[in-house]
C-alpha cells in the first residue's frame, strides 16, 4: 500500500502548477509497481485541498495556456493529476478531511472510493471564480451523483459538509475524524488486497469505460474553459470574489451553440 500526501499544509494544500505535475509523475511511477495493491490520497495539515492556487498558478500565463495541450491519451495537465488515479490497476481511496474545493474535490473524485470526515467541506468551488471543473471533474463526478444533482453542484458552488455529500454519493463514508478516516481506508485497501488483483484492474477498467469516451468529455471540459477564462464576466466574478463582494455582471455575450 501507497500514501501519497499533498504536502502544503501551510495553504491548506492550494494546487500549484508543480504540484500538478508531480501528482501525475507519481501516479505513474506506481503504475508501474507490480506489487502495489492499494493507494491512499490524503492532505497534510487541515484540510485535504482547497483547491488550485491561483495567485501561484497565474505568475506566468503562459504556461497556464500550455498546460492545457493534452497529451497524446488526450488528458492536459490539470486533467492527468485527477484522471491518472483513475487509470492505475488498483484501488484508490481518498481519505478527506478539512476543506475539500475545487481542484481538491477534482482529485478526490479521482479516486475509486472517498472517506471524509463528517465535518470537512465539499464545494465545486470554481463557480465563485465564474469557472468549471475541468479536471476531468465533470466526467468523475457523473460516476458518483445524478446529473440533475451534478448540475446543481456545478453552477451553484453550494458547500456541503461530509455527512451530506455521502448521502447524495459524492463521497463513499463518513466518519468523525481525520485518523479514523485513515483506518477505515486502510481496512478497506486491506479487505480488497484478498481479492485477486487482475479482477480489481479489471473491474476499473470497466466502471472507466462504461460512459461516453473520457477523451471527449476533457475536450468539451478544456474548451468550454478556455472560453470562460476569456470572457469578461468571468474577470468579474474573479475580482469580486477577491474583494469579497457582490458582482456586477456584464450582459451576458454571444456562445457557441452546441
Amino acid at each position: 500500500m501507497a500514501v501519497v500526501s499533498l504536502d502544503r499544509g501551510d495553504k491548506l494544500n492550494g494546487l500549484t502548477l508543480e504540484m500538478l505535475t508531480e501528482m501525475s509523475t507519481v501516479a505513474r511511477k506506481l503504475a508501474a509497481d507490480r506489487d502495489l495493491r492499494g493507494v491512499i490520497l490524503r492532505g497534510e495539515g487541515k484540510s485535504f485541498c482547497a483547491g488550485l492556487d491561483f495567485a501561484s498558478a497565474f505568475k506566468k500565463p503562459s504556461r497556464i495556456l500550455r498546460s492545457f495541450v493534452p497529451d497524446i491519451h488526450g488528458t492536459n495537465l490539470f486533467q492527468r493529476a485527477c484522471w491518472d488515479w483513475r487509470r492505475l490497476p488498483v484501488p484508490v481511496i481518498a481519505a478527506v478531511h478539512g476543506h475539500c474545493y475545487g481542484g481538491g474535490l477534482q482529485i478526490a473524485l479521482g479516486a475509486d472510493f472517498r472517506i471524509t470526515t463528517s465535518d470537512a467541506k465539499w464545494s465545486i468551488l470554481e463557480a465563485k471564480w465564474g469557472l468549471i471543473p475541468d479536471m476531468s471533474g465533470m466526467r468523475t463526478i457523473l460516476d458518483e451523483v445524478s446529473a440533475d444533482t451534478a448540475r446543481w453542484l456545478t453552477m451553484s458552488g453550494e458547500e456541503l459538509n461530509g455527512k451530506e455529500a455521502t448521502e447524495i454519493g459524492l463521497a463513499t463514508w463518513a466518519v468523525d475524524t481525520e485518523d479514523a478516516a485513515l483506518e477505515l481506508a486502510k481496512e478497506k485497501l486491506a479487505q480488497l488486497a484478498t481479492r485477486s488483483p487482475d479482477q480489481l484492474a479489471a473491474t476499473k477498467r470497466l466502471f472507466r469505460d462504461v460512459h461516453r469516451s473520457p477523451r471527449s468529455t476533457f475536450r468539451a471540459e478544456r474548451t468550454q474553459q478556455l472560453l470562460l477564462l476569456a470572457r469578461k464576466n468571468t474577470a468579474i466574478i474573479r475580482n469580486a470574489a477577491m474583494k469579497k463582494v457582490s458582482p456586477k455582471f456584464a450582459r451576458r455575450g454571444t456562445w457557441t451553440r452546441g
